[in-house]
């Protein structure tokens, strides 16, 4: 596929000749992203953004974390409007660093890593789900624990499985019971709220080296919870008036929030206390029960569990576009290309995604979050934000729809901001051994370069293509 210099390469990820169908509105859009950022993630990880920060400084983390969210939403924001093609990180980056060289390894790796660690994120939303039935089983054992992740995968791959047009309704419900699950929370604390135990309890801050290493540790519980203001833009070929739905929704998405995430943790140490809250296993339902009883406990660990399984849905959906939007370009296997002959929807690939989240979703909880945030920060954020240079580069201004506030300050925020979470991930233990999880992230960039060039060698694309003639086809 030649480069262009005035505008990215035409391709079948950037229009609807594959078939797919325009129909996502802004309100399905936002709920898309709002039902994967506020899943069960922020009632689990509470109690360990406070382990990190013990005392009303946690609100510094969630304060950072809602900063870079902002900051690499405008990346999102600008690449998204000017590529509205369905692939999100893997089209962005092929088409900023070049399709033919470099923007080919670029999206090979993410793809490589994606292979993984989609999949590992949306197991953490299945697993998640176990964590919190335990309120109602606290006896289940491993097996039935990893069953039950496993069936709510499944469940939602089944959800998945059919037209656009079902799947955005089935969405706005799911993100409805997840905006009831989020208000009955705060005003529960609202109506409980006490200053005292929310902001006078707890370890004071100091601005020293492990302070700052204390603040990246929280700041990586939060980013997790914030992934998914971008969901949308893996569906961008689905999308209607995507030029303008894809940022609204981002800004809506990232914005509104950061007011909930805010307003829960107010909540919950406002009636708990920082001490008792993060010592609890079931934060949010231990909160009700102090608040209103345990009929209405329960109630509330219900539609935690809803919302857990509604990001585990919106993520299943987005991400399935990725091998398709790769497979129409000649990136990935062509079987992914497959398109169901009714519902107009990638059904190989969501097939395919669905089956290795339904195996991760035995993985523990801990290790799933360290493993897919420092394998994602180098290939896709951080190096999208050298994307976007590249854009404003390469591409006029009529090519870029979305404007981007203060530019470029938002974008080296961004790339600050995701260094200093990589290099304070603290670490995770495997089989008896530490490893800092930075390793992690890099060993699975590192392993994928190899794998590139023997394929590339193979298929006789850069930078082993003949001169003079063509790649050779895919096998």
């Amino acid at each position: 596929m030649p480069e262009t210099a005035g505008g990215p390469a035409t391709s079948t990820t950037s229009s609807s000749s594959g078939g797919l169908v325009k129909s996502l509105s802004l309100l399905q859009a936002s709920a898309f992203n709002m039902s994967n950022m506020v899943g069960i993630g922020v009632f689990l990880t509470v109690p360990m953004i406070l382990n990190a920060l013990p005392g009303p400084q946690a609100l510094l983390g969630w304060l950072a974390g809602a900063f870079l969210a902002i900051c690499d939403g405008m990346i999102w924001c600008e690449l998204g409007a000017a590529m509205p093609g369905s692939g999100g990180s893997y089209l962005y980056l092929r088409e900023t660093f070049g399709p033919r060289r470099w923007g080919r390894l670029m999206a090979f790796l993410f793809i490589w890593q994606f292979i993984l660690s989609g999949p590992l994120e949306i197991a953490s939303g299945s697993i998640g789900f176990a964590d919190y039935s335990r309120y109602f089983f606290p006896h289940m054992a491993f097996l039935w624990h990893g069953l039950l992740a496993a069936g709510m995968a499944l469940l939602a791959l089944v959800l998945a499985y059919r037209k656009i047009q079902s799947v955005g309704k089935i969405t706005v419900v799911l993100w409805a019971g997840m905006m009831i699950t989020v208000g009955m929370t705060i005003v529960a604390g609202a109506t409980h709220f006490s200053a005292h135990q929310a902001f006078h309890t707890g370890q004071p801050f100091h601005w020293n080296s492990a302070g700052m290493m204390a603040l990246g540790a929280a700041m990586a519980f939060v980013i997790y919870d914030f992934l998914g203001y971008y969901v949308v833009c893996y569906m961008g070929e689905e999308v209607q008036n995507p030029q303008k739905t894809i940022p609204g929704s981002i800004i809506i998405s990232v914005l509104g929030v950061t007011v909930l995430y805010f307003a829960i943790h107010l909540a919950i140490t406002g009636v708990l206390g920082v001490t008792a809250a993060r010592h609890s296993a079931y934060v949010a339902s231990t909160f009700m029960e102090h608040v209103w009883g345990a009929h209405a406990a329960a109630l509330l660990t219900v539609l935690i569990l809803w919302t857990s399984f509604a990001s585990v849905f919106a993520l299943m959906l987005g991400y399935s576009r990725i091998p398709y939007a790769a497979a129409q370009d000649g990136y990935f296997f062509r079987a992914f290309k497959h398109v169901h002959p009714k519902g107009q929807f990638p059904d190989l690939s969501l097939l395919v995604l669905g089956a290795v989240t339904i195996a991760v979703s035995f993985v523990p909880l801990a290790a799933e979050i360290a493993i897919l945030l420092t394998s994602r920060i180098l290939i896709q954020f951080i190096a999208q934000g050298f994307g976007v240079f590249l854009l404003h580069k390469r591409f006029p201004p009529n090519k870029r729809p979305f404007r981007m506030w203060l530019y470029p300050i938002p974008v080296l925020l961004a790339m600050a901001g995701w260094v200093y979470v990589f290099t304070a991930s603290g670490s995770t233990t495997f089989g008896g051994v530490t490893h800092s999880n930075m390793f992690w992230g890099v060993i699975s960039l590192v392993a994928g370069i190899p794998v590139f060039f023997v394929w590339a060698w193979r298929m006789r694309f850069w930078p082993f293509e003949r001169r003079g003639g063509a790649a050779a086809s895919e096998t």
